[in-house]
């Protein structure tokens, strides 16, 4: 420590008011002044530009007028309070809108190849972190956009959904949970085999109605939805020596597409098959999916 005092300029000193602004920017639902410079440093081309496409994608989306900026992201971690199934939904929200703050930012026009992450972290309770990850880009001949669009989908699908006329413009969830009640235990489940007729029409349901909520999330932005990532999870719930119950829930999220009904595809399809074994795609899951939702997912808490 010097005469004057702490020095400011210390990484801890610096890590520290960072935090504060953070903070105060979170508190007041906008950027701080920090990462807004560095954006507009970005655009401007005062600073090196970092995308998440390859190469190929980098040079086909030169050739349609389309620049990244940078890369950019939104972060939530969010408690869970009444229901586990509808927070999950508050917090892509959360995350995407602040994921869009960046992209407005850096005045971009888009924001492709987004990524969708969840955390959770031993003793953290009822919480989990919700991380989107994209690249903000521009568009030759437009100018920056008040409401830029969000796509799940890399650049090299961006620029063939745009030149079969459909054009991606954000993203839509749809979450929903339900309990099952009533005589479910007496049908056998965990006994010989049969049909549960009551166990299949509540879970039926309760997939459609959270498909009827991704529908109206979507309905704003577009007419179409691409969907990429689903969870579900039907478990039996004991309390206080009372009956059984079932909890059934889903969440769905998809990319909202707008496109013309009598639009058709301007390409030749022409059918293939892949000869390979071990490294088809039919058979390995594509290493650029999304980690929305693992498939050892222990989410066995409150609805």
């Amino acid at each position: 420590m010097s005469a004057f005092g702490s020095n400011p300029n210390t990484p801890d000193a610096q890590a520290a008011t960072r935090a504060r602004e953070w903070q105060a920017a979170l508190e007041a639902d906008r950027l701080p002044g920090f990462v807004t410079t560095r954006l507009k440093n970005a655009a401007a081309g005062r600073t090196p530009w970092l995308s998440t496409m390859t190469p190929a994608e980098l040079l086909l989306s030169r050739s349609h007028g389309i620049r990244p900026i940078a890369t950019v992201s939104g972060t939530c971690w969010y408690h869970f309070g009444w229901s586990w199934t509808e927070g999950h939904a508050e917090g892509w929200h959360k995350a995407l809108g602040r994921l869009k703050d960046e992209a407005i930012a850096a005045g971009a026009n888009a924001v492709l190849d987004v990524k969708l992450r969840t955390t959770r972290l031993h003793g953290t309770g009822s919480s989990m972190d919700y991380t989107v990850v994209g690249t903000a880009v521009a568009i030759e001949g437009l100018p920056p956009s008040p409401d830029p669009v969000i796509a799940t989908v890399p650049a090299i699908e961006f620029v063939r959904l745009l030149e079969a006329g459909i054009v991606t413009t954000g993203l839509a969830i749809g979450a929903r949970y339900g309990w099952l009640t009533s005589g479910w235990s007496t049908l056998g489940w965990f006994g010989r085999s049969a049909d549960l007729p009551e166990l299949t029409n509540f879970w039926e349901g309760i997939r459609r109605q959270a498909l009827q909520d991704l529908r109206r999330d979507a309905a704003p932005q577009g007419n179409g939805v691409l969907a990429h990532t689903h969870f579900s999870q039907i478990f039996k719930v004991e309390q206080n020596n009372q009956t059984p119950q079932i909890l059934g829930r889903h969440i769905v999220l998809g990319t909202v597409v707008q496109t013309s009904a009598d639009r058709t595809v301007p390409h030749t399809i022409t059918p293939v098959v892949d000869m390979r074994d071990q490294l088809s795609p039919l058979r390995e899951t594509a290493p650029r999916s999304h980690t929305a939702y693992g498939a050892q997912a222990d989410e066995e808490g409150p609805i």
